[in-house]
């Protein structure tokens, strides 16, 4: 609302006329911009199920209220903890060495180096056996396939020396140790995101807020459901009596969060909402938007509590415009939301989120200022205007504006304090009237 006060002194009426003149003196106005939105939480989160199995442990309420890291449920998932079993037997499985071939005597090289090759040869293709089925085994057992066909090659050319067979078969395996060795750090890798998989399978807190069971309602009753379609039909009549006839457990159909209850991956559970710090999200049209900036303070009053006012302060302007099915647009504008009081003084009740409200962003104020009421100014080819009264004779007179408020304007320029204007009736008025 706008805060404005003006004295005029020296009033005169025409109560034939309905012109009405006054003289100026300062006054401080409130220029505010109205803007509608609702109360939102600091935070929502929906904490989800992370991976399928079913309520192993719960360690809270619906309703309750939680601080972040605080242990909120743990999901039994067989299937998770086999998945880490596997992983660690495939590390265990990739961690094979294979022996590489060392330089020789020349009399006794082609021997060594055959016994060493049979021996490298075997170690990789027990390695290669170790590993999962992927791009990475086949690239390997490949390489193995061509190590050996060099080693043969080197092998029946006698013309050439040891040291070149034994050079080939080094630098053949050492491709292979290097494939090897990589899978073995993707095993490593396996082992670390199944040993996270299974530490998430342990629910905490995100964020301090209150619990609400009720996002799983639908979800658990949908399980439910499911599982009844798997049945004859001539045994879904039965089970769905026996569940209490509507597909589903009394916690489903509560919307309660039970030990034991299945679950999926990824379904949600519960919802957490920290209401410590509320804000106020609001829609600015586009003709008022660039008055607001971050910082100002305005005045909110909720549908619910209509005889209270509370507080607030612009903390973001949106600048993504979202255009209405009539065609204006209008930007986002947020606020905080601090405390509030009553009518008759009393603090007010703290709101819920989702709550309809309306702010008055008090986006200028001139202190101190010239002021008229709002209809002593009209338009006049393009310039805001007042009727002036000198010598009993109206004079139209340009002025530029400051804060404008819904019933009091400030003159920036154009007025001086003692001049005497046309305060109502200015619709009537023609330049030269007299007013005397």
């Amino acid at each position: 609302m706008v805060v404005a006060v003006l004295a005029l002194a020296g009033c005169g009426a025409n109560q034939d006329t309905g012109i009405e003149t006054g003289s100026v003196i300062t006054s401080s106005v409130s220029e505010s911009v109205e803007a509608a939105g609702s109360i939102s939480a600091k935070a929502v989160v929906t904490i989800s199920s992370p991976a399928s199995g079913t309520i192993g442990q719960l360690f809270v309420r619906d309703g309750q209220k939680v601080r972040k890291g605080q242990k909120l449920a743990v999901i039994s998932s067989p299937s998770t903890q086999k998945q880490l079993a596997q992983a660690q037997s495939a590390a265990q499985s990739s961690s094979v060495s294979i022996p590489t071939p060392t330089a020789t005597p020349a009399a006794t090289a082609l021997a060594q180096a055959d016994a060493t090759a049979n021996a490298a040869f075997d170690a990789a293709q027990t390695a290669i056996d170790a590993l999962p089925a992927g791009p990475a085994k086949t690239q390997a057992q490949t390489a193995l396939a061509q190590a050996k066909a060099q080693y043969a090659l080197a092998r029946v050319q006698v013309s050439s020396t040891t040291s070149s067979t034994n050079d080939a078969l080094t630098n053949a395996l050492a491709s292979i140790s290097q494939l090897v060795n990589a899978q073995g750090g993707t095993a490593d890798l396996a082992v670390t995101a199944a040993r996270d998989a299974v530490k998430a399978l342990t629910i905490r807190a995100p964020i301090s807020g209150i619990v609400t069971f009720d996002a799983v309602a639908n979800a658990s009753s949908s399980v439910a459901s499911g599982v009844l379609s798997q049945l004859p039909s001539s045994l879904q009549g039965l089970a769905s009596s026996v569940l209490g006839g509507g597909g589903g457990s009394s916690a489903s159909s509560s919307g309660s969060l039970i030990k034991g209850l299945p679950v999926s991956s990824g379904q949600p559970l519960l919802t957490l909402t920290d209401v410590a710090g509320l804000t106020l999200t609001t829609q600015v049209d586009e003709t008022d938007i660039l008055l607001v900036k971050t910082g100002i303070r305005a005045n909110v009053q909720l549908d619910a509590v209509p005889d209270a006012t509370y507080k607030g302060r612009v903390t973001s302007v949106g600048v993504t415009p979202s255009t209405s099915s009539r065609g204006g647009v209008s930007y986002v504008v947020r606020l905080s939301f601090g405390s509030g009081t009553t009518a008759e003084g009393l603090r007010a009740p703290r709101p819920l989120p989702g709550m309809s409200a309306v702010a008055q962003l008090q986006v200028r104020t001139d202190r101190a200022a010239i002021s008229v009421p709002a209809s002593a100014v009209f338009r006049d080819q393009g310039s805001d205007s007042v009727w002036i009264v000198v010598d009993g004779v109206a004079k139209k007179r340009v002025v530029r504006l400051g804060a404008q408020g819904a019933d009091t304007i400030a003159i920036a320029s154009g007025l001086k304090v003692g001049d005497t204007i046309v305060i109502r009736g200015a619709d009537r008025v023609r330049e030269g009237q007299s007013l005397s």
